[in-house]
């Protein structure tokens, strides 16, 4: 058959070993393990034999793996051997010792790669604002998450599916000088939690710390999104009144649509005029749930 959709409607069903239906963001039972087995042992090169002699068919592993993260099994391994290396180098460990850990035998090689995934010598990364950031993929009621962190804060958090994901992480990259890597932090685990909770309805203010990167117009419709309680929502235009612009609606929506940390500065909870929904990135019916889930919540 020519497509899937072809073959569903002669009454074939989708594989259930690989999934290749599911929602190519969604994190299958085989990701997770892989992951676990990469961070059991994160200064191993894995190869496909060792994936064979676990069981696992590395043509499968590569697929999911590229569908989740954009990036092969092998390749996510590496980026993780090198984001440890750079904390380790930042924490003020020896590059050689780096590199070993790193599973590097060649240090000309170590250099090579470390360059290209962080954009400078592994000398150069000894300052905070050289250690790469860490992306990792949170799962919601509501859809896939990224969630970018470092071992202090929160710089993003959206759905997979918003608008222009790919350009808003290469404007934060840009923007703080920092490659961005697989990984994980304490940060990460604290905003997993605390979504856990908001989706239950039992948390309505977030404690994870965040840093938000903007203009000071940014930043203050930012600000001023944080002040609009739980449970309730405002407009474009009282928000421009709500940061000292008052014609500056258009210029407050155009911020909303730059907001990198959904449900934390809660864009969501601005509608338009009329009391439609107005815009949001993350889509419409993401913004409906979420305002439905708080609304229930404050009743």
């Amino acid at each position: 058959y020519s497509s899937a959709s072809a073959a569903l409607s002669e009454g074939f069903r989708a594989c259930k070993r690989c999934h290749p239906a599911s929602h190519p963001a969604q994190q299958s039972p085989l990701v997770r393990r892989l992951i676990a087995m990469v961070e059991a042992q994160p200064d191993r090169r894995w190869s496909e034999r060792d994936l064979k002699n676990a069981g696992i068919d590395p043509t499968t592993a590569r697929r999911q793996f590229k569908a989740r993260f954009n990036l092969t099994f092998s390749g996510y391994a590496r980026a993780r051997r090198l984001a440890i290396a750079a904390q380790q180098i930042r924490k003020g460990d020896h590059v050689i010792k780096a590199q070993l850990n790193a599973g590097y035998e060649s240090a000309s090689g170590f250099r090579a790669a470390f360059g290209h995934a962080l954009g400078h010598s592994p000398k150069a990364g000894k300052g905070q604002a050289t250690f790469p950031l860490l992306i990792d993929w949170i799962d919601s009621p509501q859809g896939p998450m990224i969630a970018i962190c470092d071992e202090t804060s929160l710089y993003m958090l959206e759905f997979t599916v918003r608008k222009n994901l790919g350009p808003q992480m290469e404007k934060l990259r840009i923007k703080t000088g920092r490659a961005i890597l697989p990984g994980r932090t304490a940060i990460t685990d604290q905003i997993t939690h605390e979504l856990t909770a908001y989706f239950a309805g039992t948390l309505m203010a977030f404690e994870t710390p965040i840093t938000l990167i903007g203009t000071p117009f940014q930043t203050r419709t930012w600000e001023a999104l944080c002040r609009i309680p739980y449970g309730q929502t405002c407009s474009y235009l009282e928000l421009a009144h709500a940061v000292g612009s008052p014609k500056g609606f258009r210029a407050v929506a155009n911020s909303n649509a730059n907001n990198r940390l959904a449900i934390i500065v809660p864009c969501h909870r601005v509608i338009s005029a009329s009391k439609g929904l107005g815009g949001y990135a993350g889509g419409l019916d993401k913004k409906r749930a979420l305002l439905r889930l708080e609304n229930k919540t404050q009743s």
